[in-house]
């Protein structure tokens, strides 16, 4: 048994000899743990804990998009092939005019949960006799950061039944600037937490802001033309898409390639990828059953509209962006001003993403052009060296045999003899 006890006091060196001890780790792969590009290992090891490395996605750019007349490429942070393939070709399509997008003022939601309260009936008229007290304390908490456009803009409450009894909630809204705004609502929160057990007796439980950004959405549209595109691409989206509408287990595949696009570029600008999956799927099921976050109709020429609206509480501030020299860089690549307009960019490219995917799904499917896109990764894995991989790539999608067996006939094949 190897004592990982005590781990988290090491420094990244002795923790990486007790992996090695414990994994039977070769040096060859010390050598790429410790390899953690644009970010310093000591960096890394003060932004989380247990540190013994730091793990690659490769970095694209998606192009072609215009969103309110004003041009971007877009970094995406992905594994996965055809995904920015796929995000540039629809926007591609979607030109000459692009498409058009908006974003809410950066509001987010905190929650106080109180429980075991001595009157449970009479807390929304106490709340409501101390509404605009509670609100004090908490604007007062914020002022520093209002030249910063951070501000309590309101505060409501609420008595739910729960399988613990009943409980009231109290929801602050608040503004939180270019910032993603978790630390900043939860530290509100922790500051108004004494006058609220002041004034409502009971005991506070959870403080903390809710990922379902029902302020803070951003949407985008787009019109891709039946010229341009065909009438059966545009038959066959929609047909697509009634099918996720009326099918969850449609549905939620539907949505999930909509985030491939939105989560890679969240990843590539250091933002919280997990609270925008969150947001985005919570709001999917927010009005009734689990739908589409996308919608689309065919206009009175015959064009296909496209559109989307989603939570997006991201952020270009902030204390993780800040410390990482890649998300720094990529933020200045795709010229955000504020966290608002990084808000429209990830809807335009999920509606991009979405588009893509289900205008090959109806049409030609979608293992064809992927597996084209894939064939490299393929390649890799089975052996060839990066100089070998385009070939080798090229001639599997001529053949169609994209199998590890076939890769190796082919180096067998294009290699020199020894």
């Amino acid at each position: 048994m190897v004592d990982f006890s005590g781990f988290y006091k090491l420094s990244v060196k002795e923790r990486l000899e007790r992996v090695r001890l414990f994994a039977n780790l070769t040096p060859e792969d010390l050598s790429l743990l410790q390899d953690s590009g644009a970010l310093d290992l000591s960096v890394a090891d003060k932004l989380v804990e247990n540190v013994i490395g730091a793990v690659h996605l490769p970095l694209g750019l998606a192009t072609n998009f215009l969103i309110n007349n004003k041009q971007y490429v877009v970094p995406m942070a992905i594994e996965e092939p055809s995904v920015i393939a796929a995000a540039s070709k629809a926007a591609k399509l979607s030109l000459p005019s692009g498409f058009t997008a908006s974003s809410d003022d950066p509001v987010m939601i905190g929650q106080i949960q109180l429980v075991n309260l001595p009157d449970p009936s009479g807390a929304v008229s106490l709340f409501e006799s101390h509404q605009n007290e509670i609100l004090a304390v908490a604007s007062d908490f914020l002022k520093p950061k209002e030249k910063y456009g951070c501000k309590v803009l309101g505060v409501s409450g609420q008595l739910i039944d729960t399988i613990r009894g009943k409980m009231f909630i109290l929801f602050f809204q608040i503004n939180v600037g270019d910032a993603q705004g978790a630390n900043m609502i939860n530290g509100t929160l922790e500051a108004v937490s004494s006058k609220i057990r002041e004034i409502f007796g009971g005991q506070i439980r959870l403080r903390i802001l809710s990922n379902l950004a029902i302020y803070r959405k951003s949407r985008a549209s787009a019109i891709w033309k039946r010229s341009i595109v065909g009438e059966d691409v545009i038959e066959g989206v929609m047909d697509a898409y009634a099918f996720a509408e009326a099918d969850p287990y449609r549905c939620a595949t539907h949505n999930k390639g909509i985030m491939n696009g939105v989560s890679s570029v969240v990843v590539a600008t250091g933002n919280d990828w997990r609270s925008i999956e969150a947001g985005a799927h919570s709001y999917a099921a927010f009005l009734s059953t689990y739908r589409s976050l996308t919608k689309y109709w065919i206009d009175k020429n015959g064009d296909l509209v496209g559109f989307i609206e989603l939570p997006t509480a991201v952020a270009t501030v902030g204390p993780a962006i800040n410390s990482s020299p890649t998300a720094k860089t990529v933020l200045k690549i795709l010229g955000v001003k504020s966290s608002s307009e990084l808000g429209m960019v990830l809807a335009a490219v999920g509606l991009a993403n979405n588009f893509a995917a289900l205008s090959a799904l109806s049409t030609e499917g979608i293992q064809k052009g992927h597996m084209k896109l894939h064939a490299r990764a393929v390649a890799l894995n089975a052996g060839a060296k990066a100089d070998e991989a385009d070939l080798v790539a090229a001639i599997l999608s001529k053949e169609n045999d994209f199998s590890t067996a076939n890769v190796h006939k082919i180096l067998s094949r294009i290699r020199p003899q020894k």
